[in-house]
């Protein structure tokens, strides 16, 4: 994927790793891609246990690839114990922290999340006509659009695009007034972009 480090976790790592992305989960309104900044934060920035163009690259990938929007926190997880584990070199042991990570991370931010919601949307059927609960459900979308747009950010600084670059901001502003304003499938979009990449112009 991209450049390996490498780190030596204990016990306390991992469970402070399992404890970070279980509060996440109970932050991830939207899904857990909009908690992305924060990831960033701690795994990058703070803990220094994956370099920035892995943590890009792990998100990246998981999106363009075809499955549920969680599965860039499996890739996260199994960065943070390949570098635990020696990097790509580090033969068995660097595959099995890779899975260690993946347990965790994947457990920490699915656990809570669905457990919550699964108790709550029980609950929220039951009271729907309530005139709070619906307040709620309409008061949490402008949060979702900022955290998914602060997610944006960091994903197109994290790949250098700085905000001079207009012709990248111009080309997410379009896409997003055509998701808002149109019925056009995402995947034409993706593959306008990809075929503007390519070629240059973006």
């Amino acid at each position: 994927m991209s450049e390996s480090l490498t780190l030596n976790l204990t016990l306390a790592d991992w469970l402070a790793l399992l404890s970070h992305f279980m509060q996440l989960s109970l932050l991830a309104i939207g899904g857990a891609i909009t908690t992305a900044p924060d990831m960033h934060r701690y795994l990058v920035i703070e803990q220094h246990w994956l370099s920035d163009s892995q943590f890009t690259s792990s998100v990246a990938l998981a999106q363009a690839a075809p499955g549920p929007n969680v599965l860039f926190v499996a890739l996260l997880g199994w960065n943070v114990g390949l570098n635990a584990g020696g990097g790509q070199g580090g033969g068995a042991l660097a595959w099995l922290y890779a899975l260690l990570g993946v347990v965790v991370t994947m457990v920490g931010i699915m656990l809570p999340s669905t457990t919550l919601t699964f108790v709550a949307a029980r609950w929220g059927h039951r009271n729907r006509e309530r005139r709070w609960v619906r307040a709620f459900k309409q008061g949490m979308a402008p949060i979702v659009i900022a955290l998914l747009l602060a997610t944006g950010w960091i994903l197109a600084v994290g790949h250098g695009t700085s905000v001079s670059n207009w012709p990248a901001w111009l080309l997410a502003a379009v896409c997003a007034l055509l998701v808002w304003r149109t019925r056009l499938h995402l995947l034409w979009l993706l593959t306008a972009g990809g075929l503007l990449g390519w070629i240059g112009w973006i």
